[in-house]
């Protein structure tokens, strides 16, 4: 019997690539989205909001339902969040996390009894580079995506006796419409970080824009679910996205800041 994976964000970019190279694989999919109905994918959709705890309890019941089991759970669905800390709205940052950190806990907790009693899966979160670091007017980004990477160490080693293992893959930038579907603090006119918040604006979209094919973060889903001793933490980008994580362990503090601080122009 085929593995059986279940994707949230699965009605685009990473998450619809995902969802479609395991499909092409022989995998029985799963994927959820706030509205299915609009989607026109091959594999089967469910709806689910991770914001909402009843439609995750009914969108699993129903996964289970159609393909039996759930052998990998992918928290693809995330949002972002731009702006200066000190402009942006502190509910705009709470429903970052409520998307980002605790609608990802609240999928895993539906998910986990199940694995429990089938005596394996495999958790598998997507994070972020940015999580490794906080970035400039993507401090809250930053900071929802690294509190899952550390949550997920801490479920890996409660969880491994049960037989289920839990990873992270953090992309870098992808060419995908994840820039559209951000909350953008505006411009404010009397913000004091009006000019320097406008042009790194610009400079984030330019990023997205050029990233590269999300094709290449499917196909290392694809590996980490065939490895059966999966590692906790992956990094999937560009040479100096990555790069960048190695230079913040070894390189002082203030000389890192001072690195990204020219990057971003500040």
């Amino acid at each position: 019997m085929s593995k059986t994976v279940f994707i949230t964000g699965a009605s685009s970019g990473i998450g619809k690539s995902i969802a479609m190279y395991l499909y092409n694989k022989g995998y029985a999919v799963v994927g959820t989205s706030r509205n299915p109905n609009k989607v026109e994918v091959p594999f089967q959709m469910v709806a689910l909001d991770v914001t909402n705890q009843e439609t995750i309890r009914t969108a699993i019941a129903e996964a289970i339902e159609k393909v039996g089991k759930i052998d990998v759970l992918i928290n693809n669905a995330g949002k972002g969040i731009t702006g200066p800390i000190e402009d942006t709205p502190t509910d705009e940052m709470k429903e970052n996390f409520n998307t980002n950190f605790f609608g990802v806990i609240d999928v895993i907790k539906e998910v986990l009894p199940y694995m429990r009693e089938q005596k394996g899966g495999l958790i598998i979160n997507t994070t972020s580079i940015a999580a490794y670091m906080g970035l400039p007017f993507r401090g809250i980004y930053s900071a929802s995506k690294g509190a899952l990477e550390l949550v997920t160490e801490a479920l890996s080693m409660e969880v491994k006796q049960f037989g289920i293992n839990v990873v992270n893959v953090a992309p870098g930038d992808f060419a995908t419409n994840i820039a559209a579907g951000r909350y953008h603090t505006p411009v404010f006119e009397n913000s004091a970080y009006k000019e320097k918040y406008a042009e790194n604006l610009a400079l984030m979209d330019t990023h997205v824009d050029s990233g590269a094919d999300p094709i290449i973060m499917a196909k290392a889903i694809h590996q980490i679910i065939g490895n059966k001793t999966p590692k906790i933490h992956y990094k999937v980008g560009g040479f100096m996205e990555k790069f960048s994580i190695v230079l913040k362990r070894i390189l002082p503090d203030k000389v890192y800041e001072k690195l990204l601080m020219n990057h971003y122009k500040l």
